[in-house]
């Protein structure tokens, strides 16, 4: 079984549980995603990220 930190983005707490000690609220794994060479989902980010920036 993998352990990975976990991090409430109310609180500002980190833990090793599935819900937040204090809030109960949802956590967010704080790991960024493997790199790969091959990035699938590439286009779609760098997507994203333009038309983000055209809204501002």
């Amino acid at each position: 079984m993998k352990m990975k930190m976990k991090k409430c983005p109310v609180c500002n707490i980190y833990t090793l549980k599935s819900q937040c000690p204090n809030c109960g609220g949802e956590l967010k794994v704080i790991y960024p995603p493997k790199f790969s060479v091959e990035d699938k989902y590439g286009k779609y980010r760098r997507q994203l990220k333009k038309e983000m920036l055209n809204k501002e």
